[in-house]
């Protein structure tokens, strides 16, 4: 059974930074694509990365245009959790973050319930 439980959303200032993270149960990261997803009030859902490990090393990450340069992802094996760093934060960051087993929204397996991140001054 895929759990997945987000943590660290808040309220920062433009330029801030915060770090997220995606705490797995229940089975292990290792091998399946993680997706990190966010939705703006108003807007769709929108994918924000994607990781995935082999053997405890991390084998492929993708960015969104909009993610790259500022936010990094990593994956804590020890953990089993897969976190996100995020730096330079602006007010269009603003959303409820999900991660999600599966890197596309249409064939995910399981979601978390979401963090809120409001990047305001």
């Amino acid at each position: 059974q895929f759990q997945l439980v987000e943590s660290g959303g808040g309220l920062v200032q433009p330029g801030g930074s915060l770090r997220l993270s995606c705490a797995a149960s229940g089975f292990t990261l290792d091998g399946y694509g993680i997706g990190w997803f966010r939705q703006a009030p108003g807007k769709e859902r929108e994918a924000v990365l994607c990781i995935s490990s082999s053997g405890g090393v991390i084998d492929y990450v993708d960015y969104s245009d909009s993610a790259k340069g500022r936010f990094t992802a990593s994956i804590n094996n020890a953990e089993n959790s897969v976190d996100l760093q995020m730096t330079l934060l602006k007010p269009e960051d603003t959303g409820v973050y999900y991660c999600a087993v599966g890197c596309s929204e249409y064939a995910v397996l399981s979601w978390g319930q979401g963090t809120q991140v409001t990047v305001q001054g």
